[in-house]
């Protein structure tokens, strides 16, 4: 759950709704936070014993036809149990999904608790409607109309908008990308997995519909160091000035590849929803060549715009911002990837170890991360009287 909260179990038009995450009938989860980036409508029908809501259900599967999912998405949540979930999976698609809200707590939190309805959000997760199913205009027509009258994902601010990220050039000389990319090739690459939680422990995991990527850990002292020399001298002091933030430590050193031949990509996400990922503030990505088709950032709450950075140049931005990887469609993409943090993070970081699932590695915050090593060594001289 996000830090936004419904006013008195009502959802107050212009305000962000409360995230959540409940499961689909077809299985795995949906969860709002990542569905941003869209228009999203929540239509809660409350039981499906109802004879109403399987008529309101079917009325939403003839309107979802009508949408491709990058324009839009419907949720459908339901209280109880469904008797009949073949049916329900029978007329989902990429634009219609069925949630269980089992204890009817997400439909509460809505006001959905005494009248059924339907509630439109805009791309930043923000409603722009409230149509309850006792409005004299016909909640299904006024559905419709409201849908039917929705502008482009990227004209729904009524001006271009551009995602607060922060596009630094020459970070990298083309030596150090090349070097780089020399060192990718012959490290020998892995695949690269994505944190998820389970039962309320952060774990790695692989799923090549969500993320297709491989990685190197740079580990040799010598290669860290340079990449450290580079960030610190040309990258930390932006980042102090336009995000009023000092970073004083990196993690995850890591060189990854994108490749068009198993068209390589990073679906949407946050980085730092997961509880072994609370620590992070700031992403890091900078491309060590240019020669490739796709495989541009993007940051769907705020348009469809893709970002690219020059080659050896950085991108950097929140954590918190919903982004993702577009497929790569020819050639191969090759970057620099981290995290950047200060020592408050640090300590919470270390502190959520216990968030770890058994099997992922525990953080140390006397590590290799810190970017300015010689300022803990001048701590540990002592002071000459």
């Amino acid at each position: 759950m996000s830090e936004f909260k419904a006013a008195g179990d009502r959802i107050i038009l212009g305000d962000p709704v409360p995230w959540f995450s409940l499961p689909v009938v077809t299985g795995g989860s949906f969860d709002l936070q990542a569905a941003a980036g869209r228009w999203v409508v929540l239509s809660f029908v409350g039981s499906l014993a109802d004879p109403r809501a399987m008529a309101e259900v079917a009325e939403l599967g003839r309107l979802s036809a009508a949408f491709s999912e990058d324009h839009l998405i419907i949720g459908c949540l339901f209280t109880g149990q469904a008797s009949d979930t073949d049916s329900l999976g029978a007329i989902s698609s990429g634009t219609l999904s069925f949630l269980a809200d089992r204890d009817g707590a997400v439909s509460r939190s809505f006001g959905a608790a005494e009248m059924p309805r339907t509630i439109i959000l805009d791309p930043m997760l923000r409603a722009v409607a409230d149509i309850a199913w006792d409005i004299p205009q016909g909640h299904a027509d006024m559905v419709r109309n409201v849908l039917q009258g929705l502008p482009r994902v990227d004209d729904s601010a009524g001006v271009p908008m551009f995602a607060p990220a922060l596009m630094v050039p020459r970070v990298f000389s083309f030596g150090i990308c090349d070097f780089l990319i020399q060192f990718y090739e012959t490290q020998g690459a892995v695949d690269s997995g994505f944190q998820f939680d389970i039962d309320g422990k952060t774990v790695t995991l692989s799923d090549w519909r969500l993320k297709r990527r491989s990685d190197v850990a740079v580990g040799v002292p010598e290669v860290r160091e340079l990449i450290r020399d580079h960030i610190v001298r040309r990258l930390v002091g932006p980042i102090e000035r336009y995000f009023q933030f000092k970073v004083t430590r990196m993690d995850r050193y890591v060189v990854a590849c994108y490749d068009s031949a198993v068209a390589a990509h990073f679906h949407r996400h946050r980085d730092n929803i997961n509880a072994g990922a609370q620590h992070r503030r700031f992403a890091l990505s900078i491309n060590l060549n240019k020669d490739f088709e796709g495989g541009d950032l993007a940051f769907p709450e705020f348009g469809t715009k893709g970002y690219r950075p020059s080659e050896g140049g950085a991108l950097v931005f929140s954590c918190g911002a919903l982004h993702q990887v577009t497929p790569v469609t020819k050639g191969k993409r090759y970057a620099f990837l981290a995290f950047m943090y200060g020592e408050e993070d640090a300590v919470r970081r270390e502190g959520n170890n216990a968030k770890l699932h058994a099997g992922e590695l525990q953080y140390d915050a006397s590590g290799r991360d810190r970017l300015f090593p010689e300022e803990v060594l001048r701590q540990d001289i002592p002071s000459v009287a």
